[in-house]
């Protein structure tokens, strides 16, 4: 899987935490930065993320920052990208299966390194469930087509 990940500088030593993890399991990663934990500004990061899914270039979007809700909040400015902060297994799950959600919003203050490499595994594995969701999902396109420039 193409995967882009981003942090801030709060999210930087488990961003690499999770590239190196990320390219063991044979993921194509492209890590965006920051690359370092001077201070910098989230949604620089999270804007080069969202884009990279908005266009289709990657398959899937990881951001971290302090608490993974301003990395949210600036990523869904993007056409096409489904972003929300995720705090366990289940919420990681639940928002792939039910969401389709294209990139995952991460703590680096509030999770364990080992909870989110679990989050991460099982966000990448679950597929989208179809159904009744596709019409939630379409929805949600719609009301970004009649709200937001495209």
């Amino acid at each position: 899987m193409r995967i882009a990940i981003g942090s801030d500088h709060r999210g930087f030593h488990l961003k690499a935490k999770i590239v190196s993890v990320l390219k063991q399991q044979d993921h194509e990663v492209e890590d965006v930065g920051a690359l370092g934990d001077e201070s910098v500004d989230y949604p620089d990061y999270a804007a080069i993320v969202a884009k990279k899914v908005s266009e289709g270039t990657i398959d899937r979007g990881i951001l971290i920052c302090g608490t993974g809700i301003g990395m949210a909040v600036a990523a869904n400015k993007f056409p096409g990208v489904r972003a929300a902060p995720c705090t366990d297994e289940v919420t990681a799950e639940i928002s792939r299966r039910h969401n389709d959600l294209n990139v995952l919003c991460l703590s680096a203050d509030l999770l364990s390194p080992r909870v989110v490499e679990r989050m991460v595994d099982v966000w990448l594995a679950t597929e989208f469930e179809a159904g009744r969701h596709t019409r939630r999902i379409e929805k949600i396109t719609q009301l970004e087509s009649d709200n937001c420039c495209q």
